[in-house]
Protein backbone atom coordinates (compact mmCIF):
# COMPACT_ATOMS: atom_id res chain seq x y z
CA UNK A 1 0.00 0.00 0.00
CA UNK A 2 2.56 2.29 1.07
CA UNK A 3 4.44 1.51 -1.85
CA UNK A 4 1.45 2.49 -4.21
CA UNK A 5 1.06 5.91 -2.48
CA UNK A 6 4.66 6.49 -3.49
CA UNK A 7 4.49 5.72 -6.78
CA UNK A 8 1.29 7.84 -7.33
CA UNK A 9 3.10 10.90 -5.45
CA UNK A 10 6.07 10.35 -7.92
CA UNK A 11 3.73 10.45 -10.68
CA UNK A 12 2.20 13.75 -9.91
CA UNK A 13 5.54 15.26 -8.96
CA UNK A 14 6.67 14.59 -13.33
CA UNK A 15 3.54 15.97 -14.14
CA UNK A 16 3.90 19.35 -12.87
CA UNK A 17 7.52 19.69 -13.34
CA UNK A 18 6.36 19.39 -17.22
CA UNK A 19 4.52 22.71 -16.05
CA UNK A 20 8.23 24.10 -15.45
CA UNK A 21 9.09 25.53 -18.94
CA UNK A 22 10.08 28.86 -18.90
CA UNK A 23 8.97 29.00 -15.04
CA UNK A 24 11.51 28.15 -12.44
CA UNK A 25 10.72 26.01 -9.33
CA UNK A 26 9.75 29.43 -7.00
CA UNK A 27 7.10 30.00 -9.17
CA UNK A 28 5.27 26.35 -10.33
CA UNK A 29 5.55 25.67 -7.05
CA UNK A 30 2.63 27.88 -6.48
CA UNK A 31 0.68 26.54 -9.44
CA UNK A 32 0.62 23.41 -8.23
CA UNK A 33 0.46 23.62 -4.74
CA UNK A 34 -2.87 26.35 -5.55
CA UNK A 35 -4.40 23.29 -7.67
CA UNK A 36 -3.74 20.76 -5.11
CA UNK A 37 -5.32 22.36 -2.56
CA UNK A 38 -8.46 23.43 -4.91
CA UNK A 39 -8.73 19.77 -5.79
CA UNK A 40 -8.75 19.42 -1.61
CA UNK A 41 -11.47 21.84 -0.62
CA UNK A 42 -13.60 20.83 -3.24
CA UNK A 43 -12.93 17.33 -2.72
CA UNK A 44 -14.23 17.95 1.68
CA UNK A 45 -16.97 20.28 0.43
CA UNK A 46 -18.17 17.38 -2.59
CA UNK A 47 -18.31 14.81 0.45
CA UNK A 48 -20.83 16.67 2.87
CA UNK A 49 -22.54 17.78 -0.18
CA UNK A 50 -23.69 14.00 -0.99
CA UNK A 51 -24.07 13.55 3.05
CA UNK A 52 -26.63 16.18 2.69
CA UNK A 53 -27.96 14.76 -0.59
CA UNK A 54 -28.39 11.69 1.04
CA UNK A 55 -30.63 12.92 3.90
CA UNK A 56 -33.01 14.54 1.89
CA UNK A 57 -33.86 17.90 3.50
CA UNK A 58 -32.82 20.04 0.86
CA UNK A 59 -29.92 21.64 2.70
CA UNK A 60 -26.76 20.76 0.33
CA UNK A 61 -26.67 24.70 -1.11
CA UNK A 62 -27.13 25.88 2.72
CA UNK A 63 -23.75 27.20 3.81
CA UNK A 64 -24.16 27.17 6.88
CA UNK A 65 -24.21 23.44 7.21
CA UNK A 66 -20.53 23.62 5.84
CA UNK A 67 -19.30 26.33 8.36
CA UNK A 68 -20.52 24.46 11.35
CA UNK A 69 -17.86 21.51 10.82
CA UNK A 70 -15.10 24.17 9.04
CA UNK A 71 -15.87 23.06 5.22
CA UNK A 72 -14.99 25.59 3.06
CA UNK A 73 -17.82 27.00 0.93
CA UNK A 74 -16.99 26.27 -2.71
CA UNK A 75 -19.23 28.01 -5.07
CA UNK A 76 -20.55 25.83 -8.08
CA UNK A 77 -17.85 26.89 -10.79
CA UNK A 78 -15.29 26.89 -8.18
CA UNK A 79 -15.79 23.01 -7.75
CA UNK A 80 -13.16 20.61 -8.87
CA UNK A 81 -16.00 18.58 -11.30
CA UNK A 82 -16.54 22.03 -13.08
CA UNK A 83 -12.54 22.08 -13.62
CA UNK A 84 -12.33 18.94 -14.64
CA UNK A 85 -14.83 19.34 -17.40
CA UNK A 86 -13.00 22.01 -18.92
CA UNK A 87 -8.96 20.81 -18.72
CA UNK A 88 -8.82 20.89 -22.30
CA UNK A 89 -10.51 24.25 -23.31
CA UNK A 90 -8.03 26.90 -24.15
CA UNK A 91 -9.36 29.17 -21.59
CA UNK A 92 -9.10 26.41 -18.46
CA UNK A 93 -6.25 29.03 -16.94
CA UNK A 94 -8.95 32.01 -16.92
CA UNK A 95 -11.70 29.45 -15.39
CA UNK A 96 -9.24 28.50 -12.59
CA UNK A 97 -8.08 32.23 -12.21
CA UNK A 98 -12.40 32.68 -11.80
CA UNK A 99 -12.44 30.16 -9.33
CA UNK A 100 -9.80 31.22 -6.97
CA UNK A 101 -11.22 34.74 -7.01
CA UNK A 102 -14.81 33.09 -5.97
CA UNK A 103 -13.63 30.94 -3.65
CA UNK A 104 -11.61 33.88 -1.69
CA UNK A 105 -15.05 36.32 -2.12
CA UNK A 106 -16.99 33.34 -0.26
CA UNK A 107 -14.23 32.34 2.65
CA UNK A 108 -13.09 35.72 4.29
CA UNK A 109 -10.05 33.27 5.64
CA UNK A 110 -8.52 32.40 2.58
CA UNK A 111 -8.39 36.10 1.14
CA UNK A 112 -5.18 36.68 -0.83
CA UNK A 113 -3.88 33.59 -0.08
CA UNK A 114 -5.06 31.29 -3.08
CA UNK A 115 -2.68 31.77 -5.97
CA UNK A 116 -4.46 33.46 -9.11
CA UNK A 117 -1.96 33.62 -12.11
CA UNK A 118 -3.15 30.28 -14.29
CA UNK A 119 -4.20 32.81 -17.25
CA UNK A 120 -0.55 33.45 -17.70
CA UNK A 121 0.43 32.89 -21.38
CA UNK A 122 3.62 31.89 -20.45
CA UNK A 123 1.45 28.81 -18.50
CA UNK A 124 1.22 25.46 -21.25
CA UNK A 125 -2.05 24.92 -21.35
CA UNK A 126 -2.02 21.63 -22.46
CA UNK A 127 0.63 20.57 -19.90
CA UNK A 128 -2.17 22.25 -17.16
CA UNK A 129 -5.06 20.34 -18.69
CA UNK A 130 -2.30 17.16 -18.46
CA UNK A 131 -2.25 17.67 -14.86
CA UNK A 132 -5.42 18.21 -13.82
CA UNK A 133 -5.95 15.59 -15.32
CA UNK A 134 -4.02 13.57 -13.04
CA UNK A 135 -4.94 15.45 -10.23
CA UNK A 136 -8.65 14.61 -10.82
CA UNK A 137 -7.48 10.27 -10.72
CA UNK A 138 -7.30 10.31 -6.78
CA UNK A 139 -9.80 11.66 -4.13
CA UNK A 140 -7.80 14.14 -1.80
CA UNK A 141 -10.46 13.51 0.76
CA UNK A 142 -11.87 10.68 2.19
CA UNK A 143 -13.07 9.17 5.61
CA UNK A 144 -10.45 6.53 4.84
CA UNK A 145 -7.62 8.70 4.01
CA UNK A 146 -7.71 11.68 6.05
CA UNK A 147 -3.74 12.44 5.56
CA UNK A 148 -2.92 11.28 2.28
CA UNK A 149 -3.14 15.09 1.43
CA UNK A 150 -1.12 15.92 4.28
CA UNK A 151 1.67 13.13 2.38
CA UNK A 152 1.52 14.37 -0.92
CA UNK A 153 1.84 18.35 0.17
CA UNK A 154 4.88 17.49 2.29
CA UNK A 155 6.06 15.55 -0.40
CA UNK A 156 5.96 18.23 -2.86
CA UNK A 157 6.95 20.68 -0.48
CA UNK A 158 10.93 18.65 -0.13
CA UNK A 159 11.00 18.12 -3.77
CA UNK A 160 10.09 21.71 -4.47
CA UNK A 161 12.72 23.02 -1.93
CA UNK A 162 15.36 19.95 -3.71
CA UNK A 163 14.64 22.10 -7.38
CA UNK A 164 14.69 25.30 -6.02
CA UNK A 165 18.57 24.89 -4.23
CA UNK A 166 19.44 27.70 -2.45
CA UNK A 167 15.96 29.66 -2.69
CA UNK A 168 13.86 26.26 -1.25
CA UNK A 169 15.86 27.15 2.11
CA UNK A 170 13.22 30.30 2.38
CA UNK A 171 10.44 28.29 2.96
CA UNK A 172 11.38 24.60 3.80
CA UNK A 173 13.00 22.76 6.78
CA UNK A 174 13.70 19.14 5.94
CA UNK A 175 11.53 16.69 8.70
CA UNK A 176 14.20 15.07 9.69
CA UNK A 177 15.37 18.40 11.37
CA UNK A 178 11.87 19.62 12.22
CA UNK A 179 11.15 15.64 13.93
CA UNK A 180 14.22 16.18 15.91
CA UNK A 181 13.81 19.04 17.48
CA UNK A 182 9.55 18.32 18.20
CA UNK A 183 10.88 15.09 19.67
CA UNK A 184 13.05 17.31 21.67
CA UNK A 185 11.01 19.98 22.77
CA UNK A 186 7.85 17.91 23.36
CA UNK A 187 5.22 19.89 22.69
CA UNK A 188 2.20 18.05 24.26
CA UNK A 189 -0.15 21.38 24.70
CA UNK A 190 -0.40 24.97 25.40
CA UNK A 191 1.14 27.65 23.02
CA UNK A 192 3.51 27.13 20.10
CA UNK A 193 5.23 30.18 17.88
CA UNK A 194 7.48 30.04 14.97
CA UNK A 195 8.30 33.98 14.14
CA UNK A 196 9.57 32.80 10.68
CA UNK A 197 7.27 30.07 10.24
CA UNK A 198 7.65 29.00 6.17
CA UNK A 199 5.63 26.70 5.17
CA UNK A 200 4.79 25.51 8.63
CA UNK A 201 6.52 22.48 9.09
CA UNK A 202 7.03 22.99 12.43
CA UNK A 203 3.48 23.04 13.18
CA UNK A 204 2.77 20.07 11.22
CA UNK A 205 5.08 17.98 13.03
CA UNK A 206 3.95 19.22 16.34
CA UNK A 207 0.88 18.39 15.18
CA UNK A 208 2.02 14.31 14.34
CA UNK A 209 3.50 14.49 17.67
CA UNK A 210 0.83 15.08 19.53
CA UNK A 211 -1.51 12.58 17.41
CA UNK A 212 1.60 9.71 18.48
CA UNK A 213 1.48 10.48 21.91
CA UNK A 214 -2.56 10.36 22.18
CA UNK A 215 -2.78 13.79 22.90
CA UNK A 216 -5.59 16.03 21.42
CA UNK A 217 -4.53 18.67 18.67
CA UNK A 218 -7.30 21.23 20.07
CA UNK A 219 -4.79 21.69 23.26
CA UNK A 220 -1.88 23.30 21.16
CA UNK A 221 -3.03 26.63 20.25
CA UNK A 222 -0.38 27.98 16.73
CA UNK A 223 1.22 31.35 16.53
CA UNK A 224 3.01 32.57 13.52
CA UNK A 225 4.61 35.11 10.96
CA UNK A 226 6.11 35.01 8.07
CA UNK A 227 7.75 37.83 6.06
CA UNK A 228 8.02 36.30 2.47
CA UNK A 229 4.12 36.46 1.21
CA UNK A 230 4.38 33.83 -1.01
CA UNK A 231 5.38 31.55 1.76
CA UNK A 232 3.18 32.91 4.31
CA UNK A 233 0.30 31.70 1.52
CA UNK A 234 1.45 27.97 1.41
CA UNK A 235 1.41 28.16 4.92
CA UNK A 236 -1.79 29.32 5.03
CA UNK A 237 -2.75 26.54 2.74
CA UNK A 238 -0.74 24.00 4.36
CA UNK A 239 -2.72 24.53 7.80
CA UNK A 240 -5.83 24.86 6.16
CA UNK A 241 -5.14 21.04 4.61
CA UNK A 242 -5.22 19.47 7.71
CA UNK A 243 -7.63 21.61 9.51
CA UNK A 244 -5.13 23.49 12.17
CA UNK A 245 -6.45 26.89 13.46
CA UNK A 246 -3.04 28.81 13.36
CA UNK A 247 -2.74 32.81 14.05
CA UNK A 248 -0.12 33.60 12.03
CA UNK A 249 -2.10 37.16 10.72
CA UNK A 250 -3.86 38.45 7.83
CA UNK A 251 -0.39 39.42 6.38
CA UNK A 252 2.83 38.68 5.69
CA UNK A 253 4.97 40.86 8.10
CA UNK A 254 8.94 41.25 9.55
CA UNK A 255 8.80 39.80 13.31
CA UNK A 256 11.35 42.49 13.89
CA UNK A 257 9.98 45.51 12.93
CA UNK A 258 6.12 44.51 12.98
CA UNK A 259 6.29 41.44 15.44
CA UNK A 260 2.18 40.28 15.16
CA UNK A 261 2.33 38.84 18.89
CA UNK A 262 3.63 41.53 20.78
CA UNK A 263 2.10 40.26 24.00
CA UNK A 264 3.02 36.45 23.37
CA UNK A 265 4.49 34.36 25.85
CA UNK A 266 4.62 31.07 23.93
CA UNK A 267 5.25 27.25 26.15
CA UNK A 268 7.04 26.35 23.01
CA UNK A 269 8.66 28.15 20.27
CA UNK A 270 10.21 26.00 17.09
CA UNK A 271 12.04 27.79 14.51
CA UNK A 272 14.79 27.44 11.52
CA UNK A 273 15.44 31.44 11.38
CA UNK A 274 17.48 32.27 7.71
CA UNK A 275 21.04 31.86 8.42
CA UNK A 276 22.81 35.22 8.68
CA UNK A 277 20.95 37.64 7.89
CA UNK A 278 22.91 40.93 7.21
CA UNK A 279 20.21 43.16 5.98
CA UNK A 280 17.55 42.90 9.04
CA UNK A 281 17.67 46.10 9.80
CA UNK A 282 19.09 46.40 13.47
CA UNK A 283 20.25 49.98 13.40
CA UNK A 284 16.36 51.12 13.29
CA UNK A 285 16.12 48.81 16.64
CA UNK A 286 18.82 49.74 18.48
CA UNK A 287 17.07 50.62 22.14
CA UNK A 288 14.45 47.56 21.49
CA UNK A 289 12.85 46.01 24.91
CA UNK A 290 13.96 42.63 23.00
CA UNK A 291 18.07 43.17 22.94
CA UNK A 292 17.83 42.40 27.43
CA UNK A 293 21.34 40.82 27.08
CA UNK A 294 22.95 42.94 24.49
CA UNK A 295 22.51 44.74 20.94
CA UNK A 296 22.75 42.71 18.16
CA UNK A 297 24.80 43.59 15.73
CA UNK A 298 23.35 45.71 12.29
CA UNK A 299 25.49 42.91 10.23
CA UNK A 300 24.36 39.53 11.05
CA UNK A 301 20.96 38.68 12.68
CA UNK A 302 21.66 35.63 14.45
CA UNK A 303 21.49 36.80 18.21
CA UNK A 304 18.19 39.55 17.16
CA UNK A 305 16.75 35.84 16.48
CA UNK A 306 17.41 34.13 19.87
CA UNK A 307 16.92 37.34 21.75
CA UNK A 308 13.12 37.89 20.06
CA UNK A 309 12.74 34.29 20.97
CA UNK A 310 13.62 34.65 24.99
CA UNK A 311 11.79 37.65 24.70
CA UNK A 312 8.58 35.22 23.69
CA UNK A 313 9.24 32.37 25.81
CA UNK A 314 6.71 32.37 28.89
CA UNK A 315 8.17 31.46 32.36
CA UNK A 316 8.79 27.69 32.07
CA UNK A 317 8.82 27.51 27.81
CA UNK A 318 11.51 25.41 26.07
CA UNK A 319 12.61 26.59 22.65
CA UNK A 320 14.40 24.91 19.65
CA UNK A 321 16.17 27.21 17.37
CA UNK A 322 17.84 26.19 14.15
CA UNK A 323 21.27 28.92 13.80
CA UNK A 324 24.44 28.80 11.73
CA UNK A 325 27.45 27.29 13.60
CA UNK A 326 29.33 30.46 13.96
CA UNK A 327 26.63 31.49 16.44
CA UNK A 328 28.59 29.62 18.75
CA UNK A 329 32.14 31.11 18.39
CA UNK A 330 31.68 34.38 17.30
CA UNK A 331 32.95 37.37 19.19
CA UNK A 332 32.92 39.88 16.89
CA UNK A 333 30.46 42.83 17.21
CA UNK A 334 29.00 42.16 20.42
CA UNK A 335 28.09 38.09 19.55
CA UNK A 336 30.19 36.65 22.15
CA UNK A 337 28.71 39.53 24.90
CA UNK A 338 25.19 38.34 24.45
CA UNK A 339 25.79 34.67 24.08
CA UNK A 340 28.15 35.27 28.08
CA UNK A 341 24.91 36.92 29.18
CA UNK A 342 22.53 34.33 27.78
CA UNK A 343 24.43 31.49 29.40
CA UNK A 344 24.91 33.57 32.73
CA UNK A 345 21.35 33.88 32.94
CA UNK A 346 20.72 30.32 32.88
CA UNK A 347 18.99 29.98 29.72
CA UNK A 348 21.00 27.80 27.38
CA UNK A 349 19.70 24.02 28.33
CA UNK A 350 21.47 21.95 25.10
CA UNK A 351 23.30 22.73 22.12
CA UNK A 352 23.35 19.94 19.54
CA UNK A 353 26.43 20.14 16.29
CA UNK A 354 24.43 18.51 13.29
CA UNK A 355 26.65 17.06 10.51
CA UNK A 356 26.50 18.96 7.26
CA UNK A 357 24.54 18.17 3.74
CA UNK A 358 21.29 18.46 5.90
CA UNK A 359 19.72 21.40 4.25
CA UNK A 360 18.93 22.08 0.24
CA UNK A 361 19.84 25.55 0.60
CA UNK A 362 23.37 25.10 2.06
CA UNK A 363 25.88 22.42 2.26
CA UNK A 364 27.20 24.06 6.04
CA UNK A 365 26.29 22.11 9.45
CA UNK A 366 24.34 24.06 11.53
CA UNK A 367 23.47 23.66 15.13
CA UNK A 368 20.45 23.09 17.41
CA UNK A 369 19.87 25.58 19.92
CA UNK A 370 17.90 24.28 22.91
CA UNK A 371 17.08 27.23 25.04
CA UNK A 372 14.84 27.34 28.68
CA UNK A 373 13.79 30.00 30.69
CA UNK A 374 13.15 27.74 34.01
CA UNK A 375 16.07 25.18 34.65
CA UNK A 376 16.00 24.95 38.45
CA UNK A 377 12.10 25.36 39.42
CA UNK A 378 10.47 23.45 36.72
CA UNK A 379 7.97 21.04 38.38
CA UNK A 380 8.08 18.61 35.20
CA UNK A 381 11.79 18.25 34.81
CA UNK A 382 14.90 17.92 37.43
CA UNK A 383 16.74 20.86 37.98
CA UNK A 384 19.48 21.81 35.46
CA UNK A 385 20.96 24.95 37.15
CA UNK A 386 23.96 26.22 35.89
CA UNK A 387 24.19 22.76 33.66
CA UNK A 388 24.53 22.75 29.53
CA UNK A 389 24.45 19.13 27.71
CA UNK A 390 26.77 18.88 25.00
CA UNK A 391 25.46 16.50 21.71
CA UNK A 392 27.78 15.97 19.00
CA UNK A 393 26.14 14.43 16.13
CA UNK A 394 27.71 15.30 13.33
CA UNK A 395 29.00 11.79 12.55
CA UNK A 396 25.21 11.10 12.25
CA UNK A 397 23.15 10.59 9.09
CA UNK A 398 22.86 9.05 5.55
CA UNK A 399 23.11 10.38 2.10
CA UNK A 400 20.27 10.07 0.36
CA UNK A 401 22.23 11.42 -2.95
CA UNK A 402 25.18 13.13 -3.45
CA UNK A 403 24.41 16.27 -1.94
CA UNK A 404 22.12 15.39 0.92
CA UNK A 405 21.97 14.22 4.11
CA UNK A 406 18.71 12.76 6.25
CA UNK A 407 18.87 12.03 9.74
CA UNK A 408 17.47 8.34 10.44
CA UNK A 409 14.35 7.44 12.77
CA UNK A 410 17.95 5.70 14.90
CA UNK A 411 19.43 9.21 14.50
CA UNK A 412 16.46 10.89 15.46
CA UNK A 413 15.76 8.67 18.85
CA UNK A 414 19.50 8.85 20.11
CA UNK A 415 19.63 12.45 19.90
CA UNK A 416 15.98 12.74 21.81
CA UNK A 417 16.07 10.37 23.87
CA UNK A 418 19.61 11.47 25.45
CA UNK A 419 18.35 15.22 26.14
CA UNK A 420 15.40 13.72 27.78
CA UNK A 421 17.26 11.48 29.77
CA UNK A 422 19.24 14.13 30.91
CA UNK A 423 16.61 16.50 31.91
CA UNK A 424 14.20 14.09 33.35
CA UNK A 425 14.19 12.98 37.07
CA UNK A 426 15.36 9.37 37.45
CA UNK A 427 16.27 8.48 34.01
CA UNK A 428 19.83 7.11 33.14
CA UNK A 429 21.58 9.69 31.30
CA UNK A 430 25.22 8.95 30.91
CA UNK A 431 28.08 10.70 29.32
CA UNK A 432 29.11 9.04 26.23
CA UNK A 433 32.62 9.92 24.89
CA UNK A 434 32.71 12.09 21.25
CA UNK A 435 28.52 12.36 21.69
CA UNK A 436 27.37 13.72 24.63
CA UNK A 437 28.59 15.36 27.59
CA UNK A 438 26.57 17.39 30.86
CA UNK A 439 29.19 20.37 31.30
CA UNK A 440 29.15 23.35 34.27
CA UNK A 441 28.96 26.79 33.51
CA UNK A 442 32.25 26.91 35.21
CA UNK A 443 33.67 24.52 32.15
CA UNK A 444 31.91 26.40 29.86
CA UNK A 445 33.48 29.97 31.34
CA UNK A 446 36.73 28.20 31.02
CA UNK A 447 36.06 27.79 27.74
CA UNK A 448 35.89 31.71 27.36
CA UNK A 449 31.63 31.07 26.72
CA UNK A 450 32.40 28.87 23.01
CA UNK A 451 29.66 26.33 22.67
CA UNK A 452 31.00 24.15 19.70
CA UNK A 453 29.75 20.73 21.55
CA UNK A 454 33.26 19.12 19.96
CA UNK A 455 35.08 20.82 22.68
CA UNK A 456 32.94 19.07 25.22
CA UNK A 457 32.56 16.12 24.38
CA UNK A 458 35.85 14.70 23.09
CA UNK A 459 36.65 12.19 21.00
CA UNK A 460 35.19 8.91 20.59
CA UNK A 461 36.85 5.77 21.83
CA UNK A 462 38.71 4.10 18.66
CA UNK A 463 38.39 0.56 18.54
CA UNK A 464 41.86 -1.34 18.99
CA UNK A 465 42.36 -3.60 15.89
CA UNK A 466 45.21 -5.51 17.63
CA UNK A 467 47.72 -4.41 15.68
CA UNK A 468 51.47 -3.24 17.27
CA UNK A 469 52.25 0.29 17.22
CA UNK A 470 56.07 -0.49 15.78
CA UNK A 471 54.42 -2.51 12.71
CA UNK A 472 51.63 0.42 12.05
CA UNK A 473 54.89 2.87 12.08
CA UNK A 474 56.74 0.48 9.57
CA UNK A 475 53.87 -0.02 7.32
CA UNK A 476 52.96 3.80 7.42
CA UNK A 477 56.94 4.94 6.84
CA UNK A 478 57.28 1.88 4.35
CA UNK A 479 53.97 3.36 2.13
CA UNK A 480 55.57 7.33 2.76
CA UNK A 481 58.61 6.15 1.19
CA UNK A 482 57.50 4.68 -1.82
CA UNK A 483 55.02 8.49 -2.47
CA UNK A 484 58.51 10.03 -1.69
CA UNK A 485 60.18 8.32 -4.77
CA UNK A 486 56.77 8.57 -7.12
CA UNK A 487 57.36 12.19 -5.88
CA UNK A 488 61.10 12.77 -6.94
CA UNK A 489 60.55 10.69 -10.20
CA UNK A 490 57.39 12.64 -11.36
CA UNK A 491 59.50 16.01 -10.39
CA UNK A 492 62.86 14.60 -13.11
CA UNK A 493 60.00 14.26 -15.56
CA UNK A 494 58.12 17.37 -15.41
CA UNK A 495 62.10 19.04 -15.70
CA UNK A 496 62.87 17.23 -18.41
CA UNK A 497 59.80 17.87 -20.20
CA UNK A 498 59.68 21.41 -19.64
CA UNK A 499 63.42 21.24 -20.94
CA UNK A 500 62.14 20.29 -24.05
CA UNK A 501 60.56 23.55 -24.46
CA UNK A 502 63.24 25.71 -23.54
CA UNK A 503 61.88 26.54 -20.04
CA UNK A 504 64.34 25.53 -17.46
CA UNK A 505 64.04 24.87 -13.95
Amino acid sequence: METAKIGFEETLWKAADKLRGSMDASEYKHVTLGLIFLKYISDKFEMKYNELVEEGDGFEEDRDEYEAENIFWVPKQSRWSFIKDYAKDPKIGQYIDEAMIEIEKENPSLRGVLDKRYARPELDKRRLGELIDLISTIKLHSKEEKDLLGRIYEYFLGKFASAEGKGGGEFYTPQSVVKTLVEMIEPYEGRIYDPCCGSGGMFVQSEKFVERHQGKIENLSIYGQELNSTTWKLCKMNLSIRGLEGNIGDQHADSFHNDLHKNLKADYILANPPFNISDWGGNELVDDVRWKYGTPPNGNANYAWLQHMVYHLAPNGTAGIVLANGSLSSNTSNEGEIRKNLLESDIVDAIVALPDKLFYSTGIPVSLWILNRNKKDNPKYRSRENEILFIDARNLGEMVNRRLRELTEEDIEKISTTYQSWRKPGEDYEDVKGFCKSSTLDEVRENEYVLTPGRYVGLGEVEDDGVPFEEKMESLTSELRELFDKSHQLEKEIKKNLGGIGYDI
